[in-house]
């Protein structure tokens, strides 16, 4: 299982010393280095910059949000970096939820499946460079139809001026509802998963061979698929402690990343059997009560879907994510924490 770092969404600045953890992570043999975007920083810009210090690392969005960019946008971003980096670029998208790509982006939030497979199907041509782009499809056409609203008549399929580095970039797909996980096996070279927990790995695979099974044979082999999740890792010689570390962040996600409604965060967590606990969390939460949120997440969740505790205990429990289909585990800490996993 390779082992990456997981750079996470910025608050209200960059985050300090990131470089110099990124060069030592290299240098200790980690496989790669993601970035997040929400409404705040962007995923591909820190990875540019942060990747033009760095050699070897795998360079990932995780995740780019589709609703940010046109397919072909995120395309000619996903071209740029791949050369600049000399094809070290995975792309990583995923659909948000309703409340940014409604609030932030001012799009609908429909059918995000199938707005997902005509996406990556535009990506996929710009990056080819076979023909010129073309599309007719619900949500994008291109070139836009002369009698389209607004069109001027003069739209014309383009093709990419800048060749490839590679006939085809990674497109690692985010996902947490199990028709997602389904549809990323079927065309995509990767999962990108929320809450990984291994008790549930059994299930994941079900999605996957779903998927894998309704693949076309010109897609990279179902062998080849990387299954990527971000897990937080603290290292701390009192259990307790390392857990309180990581319970904003599942507060945080269960109450705070989606609508009371439409919360993806907390559905993974309910299949996980936390249904009880993350209404309760979510409450606290939508209330103002961060604090109190965070204190009624139990260890025993933490445990689920984090690596927490003292070095010997974390390096033990690593184990359980070995066993998975997991392929890269996305390391959520500190360059101490990360350096615990390499032994």
């Amino acid at each position: 299982m390779r082992i990456g770092i997981q750079t996470g969404y910025w608050s209200r600045r960059p985050p300090a010393g990131i470089v110099g953890a990124l060069q030592q992570a290299e240098a200790a043999g980690l496989d790669s280095v993601w970035t997040a975007e929400a409404y705040g920083s962007d995923a591909f810009t820190p990875l540019a910059w942060w990747g033009s210090h760095t050699r070897s690392l795998r360079l990932g969005t995780g995740i780019a949000q589709m609703s940010a960019r046109t397919p072909t946008a995120t395309a000619m971003q996903a071209l740029t970096l791949d050369h600049l980096s000399g094809g070290r670029f995975v792309l990583g998208l995923g659909a948000s939820g309703p409340q940014v790509v409604e609030g932030w982006y001012g799009q609908p939030y429909r059918k995000p499946l199938a707005r997902t497979r005509e996406y990556i199907d535009i990506v996929r041509q710009v990056i080819a460079r076979e023909h010129p782009v073309t599309f007719d499809g619900e949500f994008y056409r291109l070139p836009l139809p002369d009698d389209a609203p607004g069109a001027t008549g003069l739209g014309k399929a383009l093709r990419s001026t800048v060749h490839p580095v590679r006939p085809e970039i990674p497109i690692v797909l985010a996902a947490q509802g199990p028709k997602n996980v389904a549809l990323a096996a079927e065309i995509a070279d990767g999962w990108m998963a929320g809450f990984y927990a291994p008790r549930t790995d059994a299930e994941h695979r079900e999605l996957l061979a779903e998927g894998f099974a309704r693949r076309a044979d010109e897609r990279s082999r179902p062998e080849d698929f990387e299954v990527a999740a971000t897990v937080p890792v603290v290292v701390r010689d009192d259990l307790e402690s390392a857990a309180d570390v990581v319970r904003p962040h599942i507060a945080l996600y269960a109450g705070g990343m989606g609508a009371k409604e439409a919360n993806f965060h907390k559905a993974s967590l309910d299949r996980l059997g936390y249904a009880e606990v993350t209404d309760e969390v979510q409450r606290l939460y939508l209330e103002g009560r961060k604090e109190d949120a965070a204190r009624a997440v139990p260890t025993e969740l933490v445990e689920e879907i984090a690596l927490v505790g003292p070095a010997a205990k974390v390096r033990a429990d690593l184990a359980r994510w070995e066993d998975t289909a997991m392929t890269t585990l996305l390391v959520q800490g500190d360059a101490a924490s990360a350096a615990a996993l390499l032994g």
